[in-house]
């Protein structure tokens, strides 16, 4: 199947539509040219809202942390975002449901199949990293493993959301010594393909 109509098909998607708050309305970005991969949990309720991920202050600090600006980033040749689930899976006592596995199995070996020109692939958050390391690590230490992970084309970050500015004053080695180096393989990545 080609990317368009597996978008296309996914887009239409309404299989787990009686376990969602709202009507399926899967959100996600890729093309079959795509360098850069971000995957993440599922789309929260102002992407749900917009239909744009990363639109808000997280998206702000992830585009910072990458060095580009929001046109490269919604360039779906740059960069496919591919969250573990598509639609926004609702709220629970301590924040946002996790998303909802039936997306991740029904979808995604497709999808990442066709992403054959992925250079980088940035995980972001606990269901991301389970799927991806089949890993069950802290955060903090698989990103503390940057240059390893990295060998392997993969980085592990903290989710940019504002919630994890406490994390990121506890481990300011972060943004002092990943950034940098997330910045100049980004910028190489996306140079090298124009």
């Amino acid at each position: 199947m080609a990317m368009q109509k597996l978008l296309t098909k996914i887009r239409q998607c309404t299989l787990c539509e009686q376990d969602l708050p709202f009507k399926p309305k899967p959100i996600l970005q890729a093309s079959a040219q795509s360098k850069i991969l971000i995957v993440g949990q599922a789309p929260g309720t102002k992407t749900h809202e917009k239909s744009i991920p990363f639109d808000d202050l997280s998206g702000d600090r992830l585009r910072a942390w990458l060095g580009v600006n929001k046109a490269q980033f919604y360039q779906a040749n740059n960069f496919a975002i591919v969250p573990m689930g598509f639609c926004y899976p609702g709220r629970g006592k301590s924040g946002d449901l996790p998303p909802l596995p039936l997306c991740a199995k029904t979808w995604r070996e497709a999808l990442l199949a066709k992403l054959e020109k992925v250079e980088l692939t940035i995980i972001l958050g606990r269901y991301a990293i389970n799927w991806h390391l089949h890993s069950t690590a802290p955060i903090t230490e698989l990103a503390q493993q940057w240059q390893s992970l990295l060998k392997s084309k993969q980085l592990v970050l903290p989710h940019p959301s504002p919630r994890n500015n406490i994390w990121l004053k506890r481990n300011d080695w972060f943004e002092a010594t990943v950034i940098p180096v997330l910045q100049a393989e980004v910028n190489r990545i996306l140079t090298a393909s124009n």
